[in-house]
C-alpha cells in the first residue's frame, strides 16, 4: 500500500495576500502606529519615524537569519541572555595507550680519523675584559 508524504509541512498558509498572518500583523501594526503619528507630530518627525518603524516591520516580518524570522532569533537572544546559565564540565575517559619498547639498533658507528684537539684551560676569567670590550665597542 503507497502513501503520499506530506511535502512542506513548515510552510506557512499565506492569509492576506502574498503575506502570513504575521507578517500582516507586523506590517498592519507599523502602519497604524504611522497613521497616528500622521496626525499627532510634525511631518518631519512623522516621516523619519514612519521610515525607521516600517523598516523594523519589515525587517521582522521578511528577515530571516539561518532560515528562522527575525522575531524567533531575537526571542532566543533575550532568553539566553536573561535566563540562568549553568556549566558543566564532564571529563572525557581516555584509555592510556602502551607502546613496547622496541629494540633500537645503535648506529654503525665509522672510524674516522681523529685529530688531537688541545684543550686550553682557562684560569683568569675574561669578564672584565669582555666588559671593557663592550664599554669601547671593539671586539
Amino acid at each position: 500500500m503507497n502513501f503520499t508524504v506530506p511535502q512542506f509541512i513548515e510552510h506557512e498558509a499565506k492569509i492576506v495576500g502574498p503575506l502570513t498572518f504575521k507578517q500582516f500583523i507586523f506590517i498592519g501594526m507599523a502602519v497604524g502606529i504611522c497613521f497616528v503619528f500622521y496626525f499627532t507630530l510634525p511631518f518631519n518627525y512623522f516621516l523619519m519615524l514612519s521610515m525607521l518603524l516600517l523598516g523594523v516591520a519589515m525587517g521582522l516580518a521578511f528577515y530571516k537569519i539561518n532560515g528562522k524570522a527575525l522575531p524567533v532569533v531575537l526571542f532566543d537572544f533575550l532568553k539566553f541572555s536573561m535566563g540562568p546559565k549553568m556549566y558543566v564540565w564532564k571529563k572525557r575517559e581516555q584509555q592510556v595507550k602502551v607502546y613496547k619498547k622496541s629494540e633500537v639498533k645503535p648506529p654503525e658507528i665509522i672510524e674516522e680519523k681523529k685529530e688531537e684537539t688541545t684543550v686550553r684551560l682557562v684560569t683568569k676569567s675574561r669578564l672584565k675584559k669582555t666588559q671593557t670590550d663592550i664599554e669601547t665597542h671593539t671586539k
